[in-house]
């Protein structure tokens, strides 16, 4: 108890003394604020992109692509295998009575970015017509949906928040061939709603194409995923995988969110070296300027104990503040942020997700900042109580 008592009091007589050293403190709240800042920024790039890809998914659908691939970009579907797959069993089936999934190829489209008029790439996917009762989180929010033979298309909210010429009544001209925009789509926050849609057979003719690159069907019950799945990989004539696609975005996620995480670590690491260093020298020359306090302390009954935690405590409640001085300056920033994926992210030409600077990720932040000040704060703290009184004393 006496332990805990002096602990309180010197660390009490410490925290009142910062304001004398005001600017040594500020280089260490600045400087963890800054290693807290660019962390939380790269790592937001990742879960955005992560979230956006698992909203996309459901577990009561399954995709179809070929054995040798690993996502729909590089997978090719023969026209006479389509029946085949939508017959198999396992399948729910739509209104009208036919098996309910839609058959999808996919083609690359540039078109102009809203904030720069550059060009970049666009996903326009080819679907079937039971496309939204496939998918009944997506729905038309302004004008019509696409007819079937006629190159009109239907194109998602981020995809015209993101891009130019993409808004109700726009015509685009995609590799020689003009298409209409007659519509707009929410899928809520899923990464379709990056992507063009239109009518598959429509842009096989457009793009000559004999082939489909993936099969989206809506399984029939618990059992529907084994039954699909056994008919279709047993089959000879078939070279497929069969996945949830629940599993699919979350494997395709996975490779790209992972190089993002890699550099967030990697840079907010070189940062938190720097950081440890400002630490260090501004915590050594508090301890310097607090030598006569110390040995006063310690000659009047205080152990190294509390001069130890007390020198610990202020490393940290600087640190402190610089992670909420970090996590305020990312959110006011980046949070809420449109961005896009660049090449590929899940095996799409491009993904447009929003920045989310939560709880989750501010937590990170503030635990990597505790860390450097621990790391910051201990050996200045390890001198402080090991300093002889009698050396302190004299300066």
């Amino acid at each position: 108890m006496r332990t805990i008592r002096q602990i309180i009091a010197v660390s009490s007589i410490s925290l009142r003394s910062l304001p004398q050293r005001l600017g040594p403190s500020l280089v260490i709240v600045i400087g963890i604020g800054g290693v807290v800042a660019v962390l939380l920024s790269v790592l937001a790039l990742s879960t955005g992109l992560a979230g956006t890809l698992t909203a996309t998914g459901r577990d009561d659908r399954a995709i179809v692509l070929h054995a040798q691939s690993n996502n729909e970009v590089g997978s090719t579907l023969a026209r006479e295998n389509i029946d085949t797959i939508l017959d198999g069993p396992g399948i729910a089936r739509a209104s009208d009575g036919k098996p309910l999934g839609s058959a999808e190829v996919l083609a690359t489209v540039n078109v102009p970015r809203a904030d720069n008029g550059s060009l970049s790439s666009l996903t326009l996917r080819g679907v079937g017509s039971h496309f939204l009762e496939l998918r009944p989180e997506m729905r038309i929010v302004e004008g019509r949906q696409f007819r079937s033979g006629l190159r009109e298309l239907i194109a998602g909210r981020s995809a015209q928040q993101r891009f130019r010429n993409l808004k109700v009544g726009d015509k685009v001209n995609f590799s020689g061939t003009v298409w209409t925009v007659v519509g707009a789509f929410d899928s809520g926050g899923g990464a379709h709603d990056s992507e063009l849609l239109a009518d598959a057979d429509t842009v096989q003719s457009a793009y000559q194409r004999t082939s489909f690159n993936s099969v989206v069907v809506k399984l029939d019950g618990r059992g529907g995923f084994e039954k699909l799945k056994a008919a279709l990989t047993k089959d000879p004539t078939m070279q497929v995988t069969v996945n949830r696609e629940t599993d699919y975005y979350e494997q395709q996620s996975h490779s790209f969110a992972m190089v993002l995480q890699f550099i967030a670590r990697a840079v907010g690491t070189i940062m938190a070296i720097g950081a440890v260093f400002a630490a260090l020298n501004t915590m050594y020359s508090a301890v310097a300027s607090r030598g006569t306090e110390i040995a006063t302390l310690r000659a009047i009954g205080f152990g190294p104990g509390g001069v130890l935690v007390s020198v610990m405590v202020e490393a940290l409640l600087l640190s402190l503040l610089g992670a909420l001085l970090g996590a305020a300056i990312a959110w006011l920033v980046f949070d809420g942020n449109t961005v896009s994926s660049i090449s590929g992210g899940g095996g799409l030409a491009q993904v447009v997700y929003h920045l989310r600077i939560g709880p989750a990720l501010i937590t990170t932040g503030v635990v990597w900042a505790c860390v450097v000040g621990l790391l910051g704060g201990l050996l200045p703290a390890i001198r402080a109580a090991r300093l002889p009184v009698a050396q302190a004393i004299r300066g």
